[in-house]
């Protein structure tokens, strides 16, 4: 068996360059799923260099008239999220992403759907972080929100090692 710290090193050791028409793929995919379609507010994340990117989503919901909602490190356990109104509400955060500076959002039963990144994910929505929990913790929270995990087809595995604090998506895309 597979444990987590072995599978977050072999998705690591891939190393896979990511061509632009599979992140298209997946940003098409996410603006023509139902949920997402119907959302009014969404927590969405600055992508890493190994994530899909987001921005062009983010621009598009945006367009929509949604609300969107970006997460911001505020220490070693926990994240909070900030209303994210344009790229100028971006600087530096935590591990080098580019977190919102805008206004702490407190709404969570607002809160529609939330588009979280991994490391890795299986077709049950199981989810592989990077390991400090910051999502897990906070979508403990929201139970109510639908969660879409994305990913690249790369990090799609058979089988994610989980702990019962785990969060499991309702749905994961990947093209």
């Amino acid at each position: 068996m597979t444990t987590k710290q072995e599978l977050r090193r072999a998705i690591r050791q891939q190393k896979h360059t990511h061509a632009a028409d599979e992140s298209t793929a997946i940003i098409t995919a996410l603006l023509q799923n139902e949920h997402v379609r119907q959302a009014r507010t969404l927590l969405l994340y600055s992508a890493l260099p190994d994530e899909v990117p987001t921005r062009q989503l983010i621009d598009e919901l945006m367009s929509q008239g949604k609300q969107v909602l970006l997460p911001r490190v505020v220490s070693e356990t926990e994240m909070e999220l900030r209303c994210y109104t344009s790229r100028s509400d971006l600087a530096v955060g935590a591990f080098g992403i580019m977190e919102p500076v805008g206004d702490i959002f407190y709404d969570y039963d607002t809160i529609d759907v939330a588009i979280i990144p991994g490391m890795a994910f299986d077709l049950a929505g199981h989810r592989l972080g990077r390991g400090r929990g910051y999502y897990d913790r906070f979508l403990s929270r929201v139970p109510h929100v639908y969660k879409i995990g994305v990913c690249y087809p790369t990090q799609l595995v058979d089988r994610v090692p989980t702990d019962p604090h785990d969060i499991v998506m309702d749905c994961v895309i990947s093209v």
